[in-house]
């Protein structure tokens, strides 16, 4: 199965009413930017999906920093955007990886089968000086039939079970970048560290300029683990542990779920226990 799909195959579907594009850019430091960035410039035909307002709930005590939206809620928005079973769909964001990849998720989480990462965003777009305009879509009312995919999602109960039982199955894969892995550094959360028993695998090590790696590169990657592993990812707030579990996907591992709360949320629990450096 693919998960990506290059520029040079979406410019091509341009004109095809079953191709669904959604436009995620944002930027965790400025929430406003991405969608200032869509009024200005989009491919044409994109939606524009922002991280905080449509593929997250309100942050509350515990739930992590970008909890996962309100599932009729979210339904609601795709079949606003004229997305049912039958559209493929192709998210973007400015490049980076990590915001299409949220869409990514949420969208297959809801049963959906045909929905892919655009490799480069729209950085690699505009490089290419492919098609743009400022014109926003009108949508065509749908209908999505949701098919909840139960086994793509880890819960923060079943987490606090791994640590407490020390369990070595299902392997929790911290996404983040190592210093922040091993509690060097914590630019966000109330507490520096991991997850106790969590291995580092960073996200961005998945892709390079924007592309994914291809999947003999992402097993290579994950060459330590089994691929008949229970695996559960997480990184900061559930966005960035993404493109990890489409990179494990791409690398055939069947068994892979997200903690979407992730480490903000295992924080947000004073009790919890936290680790630092490397373990073993």
């Amino acid at each position: 199965m693919d998960y990506v799909v290059n520029k040079e195959w979406l410019v091509d579907q341009l004109q095809n009413k079953d191709v669904k594009i959604v436009d995620c850019r944002f930027a965790l430091g400025n929430p406003t930017q991405g969608e200032q960035l869509y009024q200005e410039s989009h491919i044409p035909g994109a939606f524009y999906f922002d991280l905080e307002q449509q593929m997250s709930a309100p942050v509350s005590v515990h739930g992590g920093r970008h909890p996962l939206p309100d599932m009729e809620q979210f339904k609601y928005e795709i079949e606003k955007a004229g997305i049912d079973h039958s559209k493929i769909v192709v998210a973007y964001d400015g490049g980076e990886g990590q915001f299409a990849s949220r869409f990514w998720w949420l969208l297959t989480y809801l049963g959906h089968d045909k929905v892919y990462v655009l490799n480069e965003g729209f950085k690699g777009w505009v490089e290419a000086e492919y098609p743009m305009t400022k014109e926003v879509p009108k949508g065509e009312p749908a209908s999505f039939e949701v098919r909840i995919r139960e086994d793509m999602l880890a819960s923060y109960e079943e987490v606090k079970e791994i640590v407490k039982q020390k369990k070595k199955s299902p392997v929790l894969i911290d996404s983040r970048d190592e210093s922040r892995y091993l509690g060097e550094v914590e630019p966000i959360d109330r507490i520096a560290g991991h997850i106790p028993g969590a291995i580092n695998k960073c996200w961005v090590e998945g892709m390079e300029q924007g592309i994914f790696k291809n999947s003999n590169e992402q097993k290579k990657r994950f060459a330590d683990l089994n691929k008949e592993d229970e695996i559960i990812v997480y990184c900061g707030s559930g966005v960035t542990a993404t493109p990890n579990f489409i990179a494990l996907k791409m690398a055939g591992f069947k068994h892979v779920r997200l903690y979407a709360g992730s480490y903000s949320d295992w924080v947000s629990y004073e009790e919890n226990p936290v680790a630092k450096g490397i373990e073993g």
